[in-house]
Parts: structure tokens; C-alpha cells; sequence
């Protein structure tokens, strides 16, 4: 009988604390609603490589590779120096409103011949342009960055987080910034370990940069404009043209570095709650995308 009341009791416990996780858990559940994984941790599949100097798909050296569950960006592969041969790696769905969520932490050393500036510093490009667009010799998509950059010395500040420009202008504070690079508010990260980067992005109008959850950026009207990117096809750049919408891609330009847990949240969909397909986290509604009984 001991037993048996012991067993009873326990299982209504067990089923207490279940309830209890489920409506503190409720929340969480909630934000992971929506979340697409990008990298499935096996290989690149969805994924598009150009690197300078190589045609489109040509992942030279393996620079791009999935080991242990991770995207690593690598160079051992590499005849010569570095060679001006900045990489990136796309994913191969344009959006234009989401959260995009990832990790990386830098690893090695920066291979021999590239820019001292590139020491520990890669990002994430995004609103870029296809890189079928991309010439041979065109060095760096027209896009937006999501600059990553990691401590030299103690003591010294050095930012994540940052945006850079290339082909492209932002409004800060109010108005154009000419700089190429406009530096977030966030803490100096030092070492290999791993620092998570969000960004959030509404179309042509607003876009946040988050690190380790804390808004570090916000800026707003991206728009093509700039210089620093080289040798594209001047059909493609319209100065001014505001970017409603565009590719995401993973930086290589010298230093190793590792990608992990990217995800994306797509906010653009149906907002009629009428639909089977509707979303409450949609801020930018499309209604060709609504699905009703």
C-alpha cells in the first residue's frame, strides 16, 4: 500500500511540475514559433558560393566547409597568399522583413597576404544582390553588413556588430552617413568564444543589430549608393534605389572563422486572421500569401 500511494503520489508531482514547465516554457515556445533553420549542420545544400576571381559556385580551396555541425571558413587549402580573394557564401532565398539569428566565434590565424584590417573581423552580408549578378573580378556584392569584429589588444575598444557599406548607403541619426563603416555600442568580445548576432530587418525601412540579445545598431533606409565595392555590373547599381529586399551571405576575407544555430524568422506573410496561414508575428503583410479553408 506504502508503495503504491508513493507511486501515485509521485506521478502527481511528475504531472504537476509538467504543468508548471509547460506554462512558464509558454512564452519561449511562443518566440521559437516561425524559426527556419539555414544550415542543417550536415552540408551546404541551399547555399551558393562566390569568391573574387572565381566564377559563381566555385568554393576555391574549400574555403566554405561543414564540419562538426558548423560552417568553417578556412584557408589551408590556399596556393599563395591570400590574394584579394574575398568569399562569401549565400543563402539562396531573398527576404525582405525577419530576424535573422546566428553564432560565431573567430579560431586560428589570419592567413598570410591578407589586409591587416580583416584581422578577426568577417560578417554577415545581407539585402545583397544575387551573386549570379556578380562578375568574376567584383570583389564585394553590393549589400549591407553585418560587421564581426573581435579584440586585438586589452585595453583597446573594438566593437561587433558594426555596419559596413559596401555599394551601399544607410540614414544615421537622421541622415546619410558617408562612412563606410558606422560603429554599434556593444562590448569588445576577446578569444574564440562564441558571440550570438541578431539582426532584425523591415524591408527598406528600419533595420536593428543585436549582440548577445542587447540592441547595439539601428539605422534606417538602405539604399544603394557608395563606393568600396569594385567591378560590378553598372546595371546592377542604381544609386539612391532604396533595398526593399535581397540575399544573405556568410563573409570570408582572410581570418578562420565558424557559423553555427543560423536560423531566420520570415515577418513578412498573412496578417488576416481569418486565414489558416495567419501569423501574429507578421509586421508586413502579404496577402497572396493567404491561405483560407
Amino acid at each position: 500500500m506504502k508503495t503504491a500511494l508513493f507511486m501515485k503520489s509521485h506521478s502527481l508531482i511528475k504531472a504537476g511540475l509538467f504543468c508548471l514547465f509547460l506554462s512558464m516554457g509558454h512564452s519561449v515556445s511562443a518566440q521559437e514559433d516561425g524559426w527556419e533553420v539555414l544550415f542543417n549542420g550536415k552540408n551546404l545544400d541551399g547555399w551558393t558560393t562566390k569568391i573574387h576571381h572565381y566564377e559563381v559556385h566555385d568554393n576555391y580551396g574549400d574555403t566554405f566547409r561543414v564540419e562538426d555541425g558548423m560552417i568553417k571558413v578556412r584557408y589551408d587549402q590556399y596556393e599563395g597568399d591570400f590574394n584579394e580573394r574575398y568569399g562569401h557564401l549565400y543563402y539562396d532565398k531573398p527576404y525582405s522583413y525577419y530576424q535573422l539569428s546566428m553564432e560565431y566565434r573567430f579560431v586560428g590565424s589570419l592567413h598570410p597576404g591578407a589586409p591587416s584590417y580583416t584581422l578577426k573581423n568577417s560578417g554577415v552580408m545581407f539585402h545583397s544582390q544575387d551573386p549570379r549578378t556578380m562578375p568574376k573580378e567584383q570583389d564585394w556584392p553590393i549589400s549591407v553588413e553585418m560587421q564581426f569584429l573581435a579584440g586585438i589588444e586589452e585595453g583597446k575598444e573594438r566593437p561587433t556588430g558594426n555596419m559596413c557599406s559596401p555599394g551601399t548607403d544607410v540614414v544615421y541619426e537622421g541622415k546619410i552617413d558617408p562612412k563606410h563603416c558606422i560603429n554599434s555600442s556593444s562590448k569588445t568580445y576577446f578569444g574564440t568564444q562564441w558571440v550570438k548576432a541578431d539582426l532584425i530587418v523591415y524591408g527598406d525601412s528600419l533595420v536593428k543589430h543585436y549582440i548577445n540579445d542587447e540592441l547595439v545598431l539601428t539605422y534606417t533606409k538602405p539604399q544603394m549608393g557608395g563606393a568600396v565595392a569594385n567591378r560590378y555590373d553598372p546595371k546592377i547599381k542604381i544609386d539612391g534605389k532604396l533595398l526593399q529586399e535581397g540575399f544573405i551571405a556568410l563573409q570570408s576575407e582572410g581570418q578562420p572563422i565558424d557559423f553555427r544555430n543560423i536560423k531566420i524568422k520570415n515577418l513578412k506573410g498573412c496578417t488576416d486572421p481569418k486565414a489558416k496561414n495567419y501569423k501574429t508575428y507578421y509586421i508586413k503583410s502579404d496577402e497572396d500569401a493567404c491561405v483560407y479553408e
